[in-house]
């Protein structure tokens, strides 16, 4: 199915919609949710290109709070499922993302302001600074927000679930 959904490595996001709406249109009816979902375009870049998704599927309804409940874990999972739904190779699981009510975009510029900050403070300290554990794809947004600033370079360490970026002065090893 993946291969229909990728064209000059982009997802075609009609295609990618179709798919997506035929898996979202069970799953509500299923649980019998309230709730309603579009497809909306990317802007048309970020102001810093990072972590722009092809597909954002933003949903409202009745039934928001409990998609956003627990840090949106539900919100989450639909994404993490309808992703697999499309066989995606691994790569291009980012370039779907699932929103309600800003939730996960708010986050993402949250997470970016906090990469800027941490460095503005290394530059200013020559110290060091670790960020709490995140996933993976929270600590690749972070090293893209912070490849390009002076001063600084960034390093993930740790293992499994306690993986952390580590922002440190450009001359510390």
């Amino acid at each position: 199915m993946a291969a229909n959904l990728v064209s000059g490595g982009k997802l075609d996001r009609e295609a990618v919609g179709l798919e997506l709406s035929r898996y979202l249109d069970a799953v509500i009816r299923a649980a019998h949710f309230d709730l309603r979902f579009r497809f909306e375009s990317p802007a048309v870049a970020a102001a810093d290109g990072i972590d722009e998704p092809d597909v954002i599927v933003s949903f409202d309804g009745g039934d928001c709070e409990p998609l956003l409940e627990h840090g949106a874990e539900l919100l989450k999972a639909l994404e993490f499922i309808g992703v697999r739904w499309l066989r995606l190779d691994p790569k291009l699981h980012d370039r779907v993302r699932f929103d309600c009510g800003n939730y996960r975009a708010d986050q993402l510029a949250e997470l970016k302001l906090s990469a800027k900050v941490a460095a503005a403070r290394v530059r200013e300290t020559h110290l060091p600074f670790r960020f709490n554990p995140m996933g993976a794809r929270e600590r690749r947004i972070v090293h893209l927000v912070l490849r390009d600033q002076p001063g600084i370079r960034t390093s993930s360490e740790g293992a499994g679930d306690d993986r952390q970026v580590v922002v440190f002065p450009a001359t510390t090893k």
